[in-house]
Order: structure tokens, then sequence, then C-alpha cells
């Protein structure tokens, strides 16, 4: 269930207002500058920097500014998130990676974040092991892409430019 304005979410009253401006933060977690290397039976052969070019080309298309950033240690993730609030950003779309399965501390800064949010995964994490079935992300997150690979960030972009149009 997308998160509104005063709508409420496992309980929980989730604020959000309408984009300030069409910067998206796009924020990796840990392992993923490892994509094209680690595990491309699962992650394919595609690297970050090829993700982070396509996300570029298509943002310009969509007339949306991009801050696209990667960290490994869960605190640098979170300050990410903090960056995005001090920036008045429109949206964030996020890949945790493991984070979104453990990390408390993600959530919170991300329930924090005013604008929309949308969960990316490379992989369907429903189709791996049932401790990636759980996430800490979505019941903060609009909307979440899995198991599309790069695609998932390129209509995660699509879909924010979408949002903003609404909220304008």
């Amino acid at each position: 269930m997308p998160a509104s304005a005063g709508s409420v979410v496992q309980g929980m009253t989730v604020r959000r207002r309408d984009a300030v401006n069409r910067t998206v933060f796009i924020l990796n977690g840990p392992n993923l500058n490892l994509l094209g290397q680690r595990e491309p039976e699962t992650y394919g052969r595609t690297t970050l920097a090829d993700i982070e070019a396509a996300c570029r080309e298509k943002a310009a298309a969509l007339g949306l500014a991009v801050d696209f950033r990667q960290k490994n240690g869960e605190g640098e993730l979170v300050s990410d998130i903090h960056d995005a609030i001090s920036a008045r950003a429109g949206g964030i779309i996020i890949n945790a990676g493991a984070y979104t399965h453990t990390s408390i501390a993600v959530h919170d800064a991300l329930r924090a974040f005013p604008g929309r949010i949308i969960e990316v995964h490379l992989s369907n994490t429903f189709a791996r092991e049932s401790f990636r079935h759980h996430s800490h992300i979505s019941p903060v997150a609009d909307g979440i892409i899995a198991g599309l690979g790069m695609q998932g960030y390129l209509l995660a972009l699509q879909a924010m430019a979408s949002l903003f149009e609404e909220a304008a």
C-alpha cells in the first residue's frame, strides 16, 4: 500500500509531502559495488557503473536529477538518506542490499524522509533464501520492484517521474 499524507502503515502514521524538487537519490547498499563479479548467476554481469550510466541517461530523458551513491556501511547509508532529507530531494530509489532484511536504522531514516521511496532489488528476493523474504524497507516504501535486474532501476525512475507528475 503506498504511503501518502497521514496514511497508516502497520500501525504507524507516515507523513509525506509533495515533491519539492525532481532530484532522486539512488542509494545502493553493501556489496553492490561488486556487481558483475559477485555471484553472476544471481546478479548477472552488469556492473554498478553500468546501472549508474543507464540511470543517468533515463533520468535526463525524464527531466530528473540524480544523485547516485553506494555505501557498504549501514551508518553511511543512513547518512546518505539524511543527505536526501537535507537536499529536500523529491524521492529515493533504494537497493539496500542485505540491510533490507536487517536494518531498523535504515527503516527509521527512510521513515523520516518526506518524499517518495521506491525499493529496488536486482533479484527476486522471494525466490531466494527465506531470510530474504522480509523487508524492513517495504513498510515505508511507495512501491517495490524486484527480480528485473538493471531494468528495475529504470522502471523505478519512470515510476518516480509519474509520482512527481501526480503531485504537481
